[in-house]
């Protein structure tokens, strides 16, 4: 009896609202909206939780790519928006004003919650295309990032229009007469744009290549590729963002070559005391034939030297005249043999030790050759054993090495000086 009696006074309430038609409709509008929210809560529940479902399939693995970025979390924001979109007509007493206002106010919400949700599928594409092999040598972050920057001016004109109730064509025509203003504010954007799509199609820079760009304080590895930058960590761990327009109008060394050729170049030299080079006397001659790195070398050099001062006739008996070894020559052999036969120096790279031209310094002998590896530690360690050693036998020869004096050379001379000085 009780319920009949509630139920009775509902109608008669509700009836009394005709006579308050702005009443009427703002209930109307209250429930539409607590509807709205109701059903926007449903959907979102039953499309999260069918997706997390269904990418439990390792055939849908992609699925929690999606629900990871939130595209299934924005597209059930947009069911409030399209019920209160389709229900104005349901709403009694609303004039058709207000309907049309309402209605384009749904709209555009709609519109912005699809925008969100379109800009969430392009980072989960993004993650998705991440894992596969072309994302190691080709990097499409700053295409992504173009296309989300078009797809939210697309969409601010189309929301804008449909809140003024106005054809985006009208809108467009309108920024023509901006063009110049929206060149000189996007600039940086279309030049980075630009030098992206060269970098990319010339293949001239990867997400892990190592490059050196002193002009930006860039040495280091790259690690990330943007629409507008280009990440590089140096060596010390630091971070330098450089303009992606940088790279295209400035140069930059990219040492991806060598990583890729599997050998890392040694180029350096030791500067001899030009006072220490010399010929190299029998017994000295006798003495490094027994080496040997030196054998097969000083065998053909004799034969040589041999056959040349015979053809000499008399005039041989003259020191100018005739050939003979010299301590630097036969120690550039021996370093060049040292070289080659190094298990860590690429066999199939250029060797070779050079004399250099003379400078003030010394004679400089260059070593030039290539590791088997690429690693920087390793390259290091390489390099230092083989500098090691060759200094360590250059007294072998009878060569030393130039060093400019120090202040113990200065004082250890100045003691010898005026230790002789002194009477007996």
């Amino acid at each position: 009896m009780d319920i009949q009696r509630f139920w009775r006074d509902a109608l008669d309430l509700w009836g009394t609202l005709d006579q308050h038609p702005v009443l009427h409709a703002a209930l109307g509008l209250i429930v539409l909206l607590f509807v709205s929210l109701l059903i926007g809560r449903l959907a979102r529940f039953l499309i999260l939780h069918s997706t997390r479902l269904l990418g439990r399939q390792p055939a849908l693995r992609w699925l929690d790519d999606l629900r990871h970025n939130k595209v299934f979390h924005r597209l059930a924001q947009t069911t409030p928006s399209l019920v209160v979109q389709f229900g104005l007509k349901l709403v009694p007493e609303l004039s058709a004003t207000a309907q049309h206002f309402l209605g384009n106010v749904a709209l555009a919400v709609t519109l912005l919650f699809m925008t969100r949700a379109l800009s969430c599928l392009l980072d989960a594409l993004l993650d998705i295309y991440a894992r596969t092999e072309h994302a190691r040598t080709r990097s499409i972050k700053g295409y992504m990032q173009l296309a989300k920057m078009m797809l939210w001016i697309f969409a601010a004109i189309v929301i804008v229009a449909t809140l003024i109730d106005r054809s985006p064509l009208l809108l467009l025509s309108g920024l023509g007469a901006m063009s110049a203003v929206l060149l000189l504010v996007y600039k940086d954007t279309l030049l980075s744009f630009v030098a992206s799509v060269q970098l990319t199609s010339n293949d001239m820079l990867h997400v892990g290549d190592w490059i050196e760009m002193p002009q930006a304080g860039a040495d280091g590895d790259v690690v990330d590729i943007t629409l507008h930058t280009v990440k590089v960590q140096n060596f010390d761990k630091t971070i330098v963002s450089i303009p992606t327009w940088r790279l295209m109008s400035e140069s930059f060394r990219n040492y991806r070559g060598m990583q890729q050729s599997g050998g890392r170049r040694i180029k350096r030299s030791l500067f001899i005391d030009a006072a220490s080079v010399r010929f190299l006397s029998a017994e000295e001659e006798e003495r490094l034939g027994q080496v040997r790195l030196l054998g097969d070398y000083l065998a053909h050099k004799r034969q040589e030297l041999h056959s040349w001062n015979e053809a000499l006739g008399p005039v041989a008996e003259l020191a100018a005249n005739r050939r003979k070894l010299t301590n630097i020559g036969t120690f550039r052999a021996f370093a060049l043999a040292y070289l080659k036969n190094h298990p860590n120096v690429h066999a199939n790279m250029t060797c070779m030790v050079r004399q250099m031209q003379a400078t003030a310094e010394g004679v400089p002998l260059e070593i030039y050759c290539f590791t088997t590896t690429t690693a920087w530690a390793e390259y290091e360690r390489i390099q230092g054993d083989i500098f090691d050693y060759l200094l360590a036998v250059l007294p072998e020869f009878g060569l030393s090495l130039y060093q400019q004096p120090s202040g113990n050379d200065m004082r250890v001379g100045l003691a010898a000086r005026v230790t002789r000085s002194e009477p007996a």
